[in-house]
């Protein structure tokens, strides 16, 4: 049972590269397709907050601080990529 916790705790960081890799290239060949320049998700609020979380949760549950930052990345960035930013009205010099 120890080795496969070993081996878990091993390939975890890679395997959250490669989902962190998949989603990237995911955002980047949307953000093509739109022709925008403007973000609308809070992917980037997302990646922090789960950084701040994973590093909390990492050191709290036996000094994984450099998986929980990478699974607090990912994870942030995949929950604030699937929430969708309202527009703002662009008349807001006018008040």
């Amino acid at each position: 049972m120890e080795n496969i916790f070993n081996f878990i705790q091993a390939a975890l960081p890679w395997i959250a590269m490669g989902l962190l890799l998949a989603i990237f290239s995911v955002r980047s060949a949307a953000k093509k397709k739109k022709n925008e320049n403007k973000s609308d998700n809070y992917g980037a609020e997302g990646m922090c907050l789960g950084m701040c979380l994973g590093t909390a949760i990492g050191t709290s549950f036996g000094n994984n601080t450099g998986i929980g930052i990478s699974l607090g990345m990912l994870i942030g960035l995949a929950i604030g990529t699937s929430i969708k930013k309202e527009e703002q009205n662009k008349d807001n010099d006018e008040k």
